[in-house]
């Protein structure tokens, strides 16, 4: 098949990103501050709710180096972090001189399981190692069992960092995610529901952690006339341009979700009938994904005998773009030898899983072709 090629998640400008761009040329407004970089935190901000501060960074991956520094995470402190994730939710825990230690995941969310959390607190504490942080990320827009995760987290005196990378516009219990954490994190990278190009956020509950944030995150300048340095800082701080992008992305953060939602939909449709396949959906109507990514799961037994990397080679051949799922962080070479708590979920579900094209701009003839090829396998 000589299709053009279909994309996993790609971006999908909203028309009105030129406009706040144009204004950052137009008042030479291009370095990393600015009216634009102001007016996308407000803009999250409000649409956020629940009285939070926002810092917009070069990264999520940033966001969450920040926020480790502000919960005063330091060398050989344990950080305790969801197994089946992408690397950046566990790579700012090096970067720290810190310590991992994974978690297993549940079946119904994919998600951060309590009961291995709480395992793994308890056997850490008895060591005379009490974790310094949670990191509890939303996997593919799906939230965390967030009132579980924060039970278990309260108990031990432990602050939740959540990494809501993927789940901007999900919420639990009517809540929005980014707001669960006692710092929370998200992402504007290229294939996010919106994105700036690159770019993240710092989520904050006092304008005092914010500000800090900010500080830290500006090479940490002393309030002097003179450059000046008390301490360690970085160069994550988000770029007007990058701004400008957001803030037209925000105007059509909803219509993205919307349509990411429909494609979810649609891979329910095309499955309903297939013996072995299993499309990853919300729980229950307390929780409300914004599903960044579609995907699936594949029982080899009742599926033909075929598995999901038979699938993804397929579609691959006939240029479409599918994913497995994260390889869980205790599996990955670079953290081999790091404690983890759980049983086997997030390897099943790694093995057994799949990502499909879930981007919010599939035209009706790119769902055509990936039904008529899902439909042939």
């Amino acid at each position: 098949m000589s299709n053009s090629k279909i994309w996993l998640s790609s971006p999908h400008m909203g028309g009105g990103e030129q406009k706040y761009v144009q204004e950052a040329f137009d008042t030479n407004w291009v370095a990393p501050l600015g009216p634009n970089v102001v007016g996308f935190e407000q803009d999250l901000e409000k649409y956020l709710g629940n009285d939070v501060f926002v810092g917009a960074l070069s990264s999520g991956t940033a966001a969450l180096h920040i926020a480790l520094i502000l919960l005063g995470v330091k060398r050989d402190d344990e950080v305790i972090c969801q197994s089946m994730t992408f690397s950046a939710s566990a790579n700012p825990i090096v970067y720290q001189g810190a310590i991992p230690v994974f978690v297993d995941s549940e079946k119904e969310t994919w998600n951060m399981c309590p009961n291995a959390l709480e395992d793994a607190i308890k056997d850490r504490v008895a060591k005379g190692k009490t974790p310094k942080a949670i990191i509890a990320v939303h996997l593919y827009g799906m939230p965390f069992k967030a009132d579980e995760i924060r039970a278990v987290a309260d108990k031990y005196g432990i602050p939740i960092i959540e990494d809501s990378a993927e789940a901007l516009g999900s919420s639990y219990k009517g809540q929005n995610c980014g707001t669960f954490g006692d710092i929370s994190i998200l992402s504007f990278n290229g294939n996010k529901i919106i994105t700036t190009s690159g770019g993240g956020a710092i989520v904050t509950k006092t304008q005092a952690q914010k500000d800090k944030a900010v500080f830290l995150s500006t090479q940490a300048r002393d309030n002097a006339p003179h450059y000046q340095h008390s301490e360690i800082g970085y160069n994550y701080r988000m770029s007007n341009i990058c701004a400008g992008i957001g803030r037209g992305q925000m105007e059509v953060l909803d219509k993205h979700i919307d349509l990411r939602r429909a494609m979810h939909d649609f891979y329910i449709e095309v499955f309903k009938n297939v013996e072995g396949v299993t499309v990853f959906s919300e729980p229950n109507t307390d929780f409300y994904s914004n599903h960044w990514l579609s995907a699936i799961l594949i029982d080899p037994k009742t599926f033909k005998n075929k598995t999901r990397e038979d699938l993804r080679v397929a579609l691959e051949i006939d240029n479409i773009e599918s994913r497995p799922l994260w390889k869980p962080m205790h599996l990955q070479p670079v953290f081999e030898g790091c404690n983890y708590y759980g049983g086997i979920v997030s390897e099943t579900l790694f093995e057994n899983g799949l990502c499909l094209p879930s981007g919010s701009n599939l035209s009706d003839e790119d769902r055509k072709i990936i039904k008529m090829r899902l439909n042939q396998f």
